[in-house]
């Protein structure tokens, strides 16, 4: 089989190729997995920074949870309205990507001025 061709399981096209881009996720996913992984880990994020909503310096944790919570938000009309399949996807994965970074900014100023670090 050449490399980067597809193989059909259970009536769906799965990528053997390496490339991220080429992958089922990235390619023929309708979005919905997007969705409830994103809300899955806007949960567990949301649920972090609560308790540190009265550390100092004050505000980071709720401008994290914000910043959280509007990027799983944005991934919302992004599935509903962008009619082209691969922008909707790369679009979701990037939003999805994005809420880990926008936690680990918070909870790490958050955490270092805690120590000392900052």
């Amino acid at each position: 089989m050449p490399r980067g061709s597809a193989v059909i399981r259970k009536g769906v096209p799965v990528s053997d190729s390496p490339n991220i881009s080429d992958q089922t996720a990235l390619t023929t996913s309708t979005g919905k997995i997007w969705l409830v992984t994103g809300a899955i880990l806007t949960a567990v994020c949301i649920a972090v920074l609560i308790p540190r909503l009265w550390m100092t310096p004050s505000g980071v944790a709720a401008g994290g949870i914000i910043a959280v919570v509007a990027l799983y938000t944005a991934m919302i009309p992004v599935r509903l309205g962008v009619h082209s399949l691969r922008v909707r996807l790369w679009t979701m994965a990037t939003l999805m990507i994005l809420i880990p970074i926008a936690f680990f900014v918070a909870a790490g100023i958050v955490y270092s001025t805690r120590l000392g670090v900052g």
